[in-house]
């Protein structure tokens, strides 16, 4: 038979004593069970914490290049800027009680686990987004689609260029320069050593969460290096020198080409607007400007039909309003219609006499098109009667091929209907295929001038 254990003839103070000591013991190590339970969240939501700590690198031109520490950009050579993350709240799982986490099972604490997880990659993802660079003209746009003035170029376009960020300023400098010599062996031709140039700054700062403020300037060295007169390109026209009109000869940029301002803000139902203002500036009227396409970034010579498609480039006074719903944009600008005198170091006077409107849609990440309609009032100073209804579309197509490689190609019509020349067309086909340092380009044109227009 099994030995009992006979409780009852124990005295009573014996037996108090016992339950106590029982009752001691069991509260002590559920103490330390519960002390055990409660410490490990908080060791695994530090441990969460240091993984998030863990800074990450990226490139603002490039957003898809993410490094664990500092350094440039493997692309371009830029330096790379620590990776922001939104703030999220804490998950509810974190903030629940030791009880409720007593209950819970293995299982369920592995589900948790991968659900916050989940919450990190998120979170990264939503850093990476927001780190991609915005267009000084309108922060909806990224800045790989930002042409000259306010024109559009597809959004797959390279760019080149070196930046520097001052907190959440950004400043952007590029610029080319053509050195050559140029023999054109005809009567009308002309053979000399130049170089062809341009610089240019960009700035943005954001106002807010929806607002920000752009300023551009772009300069060009044309006035010292190709003089008065200009370059030799047969055909061109357009623009005048010491009272003599310009014929077979590309007319020099200004000093100051663009000097201009933009305030753009962000509505709901991806709807954006924004004001640009230049003195110089360019407005909606034509394609963007030759030497800012990249069918034709590495080709120092204008179009011959330059002065049918994308001439008030350089424009002494412009205001522009514009509007965007998604990829869709449409704008209208006043302008002062002449264009600019000898004198290519002064700033011209303003006058808004003329119009523009331009519509523009980028579907795909790889095509830009554009229509555009200007009434401009005596462009010419040597004829103050003329004016010209210009009405231009373009396309340019763009597909990257590569780590720096990249094909463009650009259609681009313009129409004039001048007071005396009446309708004149152009058409232009270029194309540019750049591999490194390496570039081929052509250009094809057509373009209707009279006889009075290429002074024969």
């Amino acid at each position: 038979m099994k030995p009992e254990t006979r409780i009852s003839n124990l005295p009573t103070s014996k037996l108090i004593l016992l339950l106590a000591m029982l009752i001691a013991l069991a509260t002590n190590a559920t103490a330390q069970v519960a002390a055990i339970d409660s410490d490990r969240p908080r060791v695994e939501h530090e441990q969460e914490q240091e993984q998030e700590q863990i800074q990450k690198y990226t490139c603002l031109m490039h957003p898809e290049v993410i490094t664990d520490h500092p350094g440039n950009c493997p692309k371009r050579g830029m330096k790379l800027v620590p990776l922001k993350k939104k703030k999220r709240r804490t998950p509810n799982v974190q903030r629940s009680t030791s009880n409720v986490e007593h209950r819970t099972s293995h299982n369920a604490q592995l589900e948790t686990q991968k659900s916050h997880m989940s919450h990190l990659s998120d979170a990264t993802h939503q850093g990476e987004m927001e780190m991609s660079m915005h267009s000084t003209i309108d922060l909806t746009d990224p800045m790989s689609r930002e042409g000259s003035g306010t024109s559009w170029i597809p959004d797959s376009s390279p760019m080149y260029g070196r930046m520097f960020m001052f907190g959440e300023d950004m400043l952007m400098l590029h610029g080319a320069i053509f050195p050559r010599y140029t023999n054109v062996s005809t009567r009308r031709g002309d053979d000399r050593i130049d170089a062809t140039n341009w610089f240019m700054a960009m700035f943005s700062h954001p106002l807010g969460d929806s607002t920000q403020f752009g300023s551009r300037l772009m300069m060009s060295l044309d006035p010292l290096t190709e003089g008065g007169r200009g370059y030799p390109l047969l055909f061109q026209t357009g623009e005048s020198w010491n009272g003599e009109a310009l014929h077979d000869r590309q007319h020099p940029h200004d000093l100051f080409d663009e000097l201009s301002f933009s305030l753009s803000q962000k509505l709901e139902h991806d709807l954006s607007a924004y004001i640009y203002f230049g003195y110089p500036g360019e407005p909606a009227l034509g394609p963007p400007a030759f030497m800012h396409r990249p069918s034709a970034m590495d080709d120092p010579d204008a179009p011959i039909g330059h002065h049918w498609q994308d001439s008030t480039h350089i424009t002494f006074g412009v205001a522009t309003l514009g509007a965007q719903w998604r990829n869709v944009k449409i704008e209208g600008s006043i302008f002062t219609g002449r264009e600019p005198d000898d004198d290519r170091y002064d700033f011209d006077r303003p006058r808004f006499d003329s119009y523009s409107g331009r519509l523009s849609w980028n579907p795909t990440r790889n095509l830009a098109l554009q229509v555009s309609y200007g009434y401009i009032k005596s462009p010419e100073e040597l004829h103050p009667e003329t004016k010209i209804h210009r009405t231009t579309a373009s396309a340019i197509y763009n597909l990257p091929l590569g780590h720096d490689t990249n094909w463009s190609n650009s259609f681009v019509w313009g129409q004039n209907n001048a007071t005396e020349e009446g309708k004149t067309q152009s058409f232009l086909i270029e194309s540019n295929y750049q591999r490194g340092r390496d570039t081929a380009y052509f250009r094809w044109e057509r373009v209707q001038k009279s006889g009075h227009e290429l002074v024969l």
